[in-house]
């Protein structure tokens, strides 16, 4: 089959390589119908996290129609059209009964690799580097799903591919964002990042009950995306001395009641703050330009909710001192998609959601690293990059 492979940093091909296998009864293959970008694979792209091997298919927000199935498979069949959420889960496991699944105990089979920075492992993820696990991905003609009871969402009748397919990562994310801020009637959200995850967090705080939402960044079609399709109030921030003057002004001088961080370890900003950051990642002194994260705790209310779900790994000059004194709670994860994934297609059904807007350029898989090369750089207003194989 054909797949979009990792060859170096910054060096993607698509080549043929062997089609993928049952290898557990509880394995499906699925045929691929659509794919896409997220941000969180540009840091393995740019070399940011390691254990990539020449070679790996990547590729972790996807859709498509059941192939084959395994012999213990018993709620999906040849031809169900499915939608999966990104991490892989057993089902079973205390993590996974308690609604956690993104910290599966049973789907990283490369554990060694994640304990001495983590502690203990997450669960596995597909086209996500060796340190969660190693699988292939699904920017290709097919893909292994294992757990595919767990696994695989049957998608209802009448849903388009578009509207559905970001429903894998980028709406569960943005969800369970929304979802950790414990939202009242009347609260103000404050959200870091209009891209798909930050446009997600938006709109699913809205779905429950905020008041107001104010979403960040720094590209004008991104803020006309969050007015114009979620209803957001926007800070550009490269067009204001301070965010955090601009959300103390709109607020009445308290400050959001939740802050959430959709942008992650590559942040771009503005200052001296910046340039450090920018000047010890590209040494790989650490790992991350911390700016957005730094800015939503500094901004957040006194006795507020930081929700973080931007990927990070090492970053310095870390103002833990803001979280403990203004007493913020802080929550983060991987997304748990399979605790979502109802609601959000009910969601769908019911048309209280549609990411279909955040397709906005559309490839074959041949094409795909002009694809990903264009959603990295954001050229011509890219938002994600959809492949159809």
């Amino acid at each position: 089959m054909r797949a979009l492979i990792w060859n170096g940093v910054n060096d993607l091909r698509v080549e043929t390589v062997k089609d993928p296998e049952i290898v557990n009864p509880h394995d499906c293959i699925l045929r691929v119908t659509m794919s896409t970008t997220c941000g969180s694979d540009l840091h393995f792209i740019d070399g940011y996290i390691p254990t990539m091997k020449a070679g790996d298919v990547i590729g972790h927000e996807f859709m498509g129609v059941v192939e084959d199935v395994g012999p213990e498979v018993k709620k999906v069949k040849k031809g169900d059209r499915v939608v999966v959420p990104s991490f892989i889960t057993c089902g079973q496991c205390w993590y996974c009964k308690n609604k956690l699944y993104s910290l599966c105990d049973n789907t990283h089979p490369k554990p060694e690799l994640q304990e001495p920075i983590l502690g203990y492992p997450t669960a596995g993820i597909y086209g996500y580097t060796h340190a969660f696990g190693g699988y292939a991905g699904a920017h290709a003609q097919y893909v292994r799903v294992p757990f595919a009871d767990n696994d695989c969402f049957k998608v209802p009748d009448g849903l388009p591919d578009e509207q559905v397919l970001f429903l894998s990562d980028a709406a569960p994310t943005g969800y369970m964002g929304a979802d950790f801020c414990n939202i009242q009637p009347g609260d103000v959200v404050a959200v870091w990042g209009c891209g798909g995850v930050g446009l997600m967090a938006q709109k699913s705080a809205f779905l429950m009950g905020a008041e107001r939402v104010i979403g960040i960044d720094r590209l004008p079609e991104r803020l006309q995306m969050a007015r114009e399709h979620v209803g957001s109030e926007t800070i550009n921030y490269e067009e204001v001395d301070s965010v955090l003057e601009v959300l103390k002004e709109m607020t009445g001088g308290r400050g959001p009641d939740a802050c959430i961080d959709a942008v992650g370890m590559e942040a771009h900003g503005t200052g001296l703050q910046y340039a450090y950051d920018r000047a010890k990642q590209l040494m790989y002194m650490h790992t991350d330009r911390g700016q957005a994260l730094r800015e939503a705790i500094l901004a957040c209310r006194k006795g507020g909710t930081l929700s973080i779900l931007g990927v990070y790994g090492v970053m310095d000059k870390f103002p833990f001192g803001a979280i403990m004194n203004k007493g913020l709670t802080v929550r983060t994860a991987q997304q748990h998609g399979q605790a979502y994934m109802d609601r959000l297609l009910d969601h769908a059904q019911k048309g209280e959601l549609n990411p279909s807007f955040l397709a906005t350029h559309r490839f074959s898989l041949e094409d795909a690293p002009r694809g990903y090369a264009m959603f990295k750089h954001k050229d011509d207003g890219c938002v994600r990059s959809v492949f159809i194989p």
